[in-house]
């Protein structure tokens, strides 16, 4: 399974939490990432994205569809992005936009082994892979990426 964790772009720091947009800088990450994103996504890659503003916005800019869960919501944990995502039993892979701390804390059980306080920046991604190799199930990082070291 293919699992992308899509933190959110930088958003205008309003209130309520869940209506909040991205700024002009956000909505530029997330043009960014969604160029070098999207023509690298395996067919039939299911897009999960939190029901909050600024995640729709940051999922819209890849221009594919989308389902909105609210599984992975402002106050996700990562039991529900393993649920939401059917990790890592699903047949296909699976982009999630959401939010810290839950995508930090899920990229560092898969990689680690225990959830951590780990940090996904503003609209930068985590894809993994698993696979089972020797009879052992592994865990791989494929790719960290911020927008910072995009060039486009």
């Amino acid at each position: 399974m293919e699992l992308i964790l899509w933190r959110h772009a930088e958003a205008l720091d309003t209130v309520p939490d869940a209506s909040r947009k991205l700024s002009a800088r956000g909505e530029k990450q997330a043009r960014q990432m969604a160029a070098w994103l999207k023509p690298r996504l395996p067919k039939n890659t299911r897009i999960l994205v939190s029901p909050a503003t600024r995640c729709q916005q940051t999922a819209q800019a890849l221009e594919l569809d989308f389902e909105t869960s609210r599984l992975l919501s402002t106050d996700a944990s990562v039991a529900d992005l393993i649920a939401a995502t059917e990790w890592p039993a699903a047949g296909s892979a699976v982009v999630v936009v959401g939010h810290q701390p839950t995508l930090g804390r899920m990229a560092a059980l898969l990689l680690s082994g225990h959830e951590a306080e780990w940090t996904v920046k503003k609209g930068s991604i985590w894809w993994l892979t698993n696979r089972v190799r020797n009879d052992e199930a592994q865990n791989i990082l494929r790719c960290s990426l911020c927008t910072e070291l995009i060039d486009n």
